[in-house]
């Protein structure tokens, strides 16, 4: 009998996040501070949006392109807290979580051999998504001198005349990093020189701590280059709801549409509906976390100074990424003796990309109880280690 398994598909390894938490689930008195998932609920205005469309009967498909009432509120969102104007029926497509809009962006851009640029440490996505569209991926490494941040340098040097995607994927996961404008600006004279288009993942656009997260979408000539991302899932705790969306030019949303049209047929009807509240009245809520994830953010680094664990200050999304180099021991192997040890799940940086050696992702997006036990674990477990030195 013949092997029935894709040889691209059996090429891909299996991510790096799930092999720890699996673990995880099998210990007692464990903590994990490795999901990406906030802690908060979903606000309530949300869910008693969702409870009504179910009561009235709303129970049927919605236009493979997505509610018009959610895609309308989605346009004054932007606007409002971005100044990005996009138009409703031509340039918004509602998608299964951003993670599909990431996926069906590739595909309908990418034809056999094109590369696209990724730095990382990065989502985990991005790669195996750019394989599964015939694209090829190219790594740009980020370095911690430059904040995690894209440096036009790096990008410059990473351009082939088979270049077409850059993956811009900020504020990051797993780093916190952001870029600001200047940073931005300069990535876009560098993409409009070489016609490159830019594949934008602002899942965490709301989650920055310092200033207003800035669309490069939103720079001159470079709306008609972007595919912008976006979803549901960090800024207003509704992981489960599994409800993102993608907006780009009329063309590009043309050829991503037939894609989700043939996969998906539409996003989760209840999820659409609750999306229209959102949108519309949970400024005060979405505020109200990034708060709390500041206050929890500024504990981790507080703590991190008293243990003497060298950690760069990220300014968005909500996770650090503490080294963990002085240790002389990979990533993944101090993670293992920490759960093992401790029973606290952090992720090894190199899930992210093999540039992530030496790095450990920890979210906060956990009570702070949680995290105060969590960190005395850790200082206790890098006390014994220096001590053994």
């Amino acid at each position: 009998m013949r092997d029935p398994r894709s040889k691209k598909v059996v090429a891909l390894a299996p991510s790096g996040i799930r092999k720890f938490f699996d673990i995880v689930n099998e210990m007692d008195d464990a903590i994990s501070l490795g999901v990406g998932e906030p802690d908060f609920d979903t606000p309530w205005r949300v869910r008693d949006e969702a409870i009504d469309s179910l009561t009235k009967g709303r129970t049927f498909y919605t236009s493979n392109a997505g509610l018009k009432e959610l895609k309308v509120e989605i346009s004054r969102y932007l606007d409002r807290r971005f100044g990005l104007s996009y138009e409703p029926a031509q340039e918004i497509l509602i998608t299964v979580g951003g993670s599909e809009a990431i996926d069906a962006a590739l595909r309908a851009m990418l034809d056999p051999g094109d590369e696209v640029l990724i730095p990382q440490p990065s989502f985990v996505c991005y790669l195996p998504c750019t394989v599964l569209a015939g694209g090829t991926p190219v790594v740009i490494p980020l370095k911690e001198e430059d904040q995690f941040r894209l440096t036009p340098e790096a990008l410059e040097a990473a351009i082939t005349e088979r270049t077409k995607v850059l993956v811009l994927p900020f504020p990051n996961n797993p780093t916190g990093a952001v870029m600001e404008k200047d940073d931005l600006e300069a990535v876009a004279r560098i993409v409009q020189k070489h016609d490159l288009f830019v594949l934008s993942d602002e899942i965490y656009a709301e989650l920055t701590y310092l200033e207003r997260h800035v669309s490069i979408a939103s720079l001159p000539g470079m709306k008609e280059r972007t595919v912008l991302i976006n979803g549901f899932s960090k800024s207003h705790a509704m992981t489960g709801w599994r409800l993102g969306y993608a907006c780009a030019p009329q063309p590009i949303i043309a050829e991503m549409l037939k894609i989700h049209q043939y996969a998906i047929m539409c996003a989760p009807t209840t999820s659409q509906y609750a999306g229209v509240e959102a949108m519309k009245n949970c400024d005060a809520d979405v505020e109200r976390m990034r708060e709390e994830y500041n206050g929890r953010r500024r504990y981790l680094l507080h703590r991190f100074r008293e243990m003497g664990l060298s950690c760069f200050e990220p300014f968005g999304a909500f996770y650090v990424f503490p080294s963990v180099k002085e240790f002389g021991m990979t990533s993944e192997e101090f993670a293992m003796r920490l759960l093992q040890s401790k029973k606290v799940a952090v992720v090894p940086g190199t899930a992210f990309g093999d540039c992530g050696e030496g790095f450990l992702r920890i979210s906060y997006a956990y009570s702070l109880d949680s995290l105060k036990e969590a960190l005395a674990r850790i200082e206790e477990f890098i006390g014994e280690l220096r001590g053994q030195r």
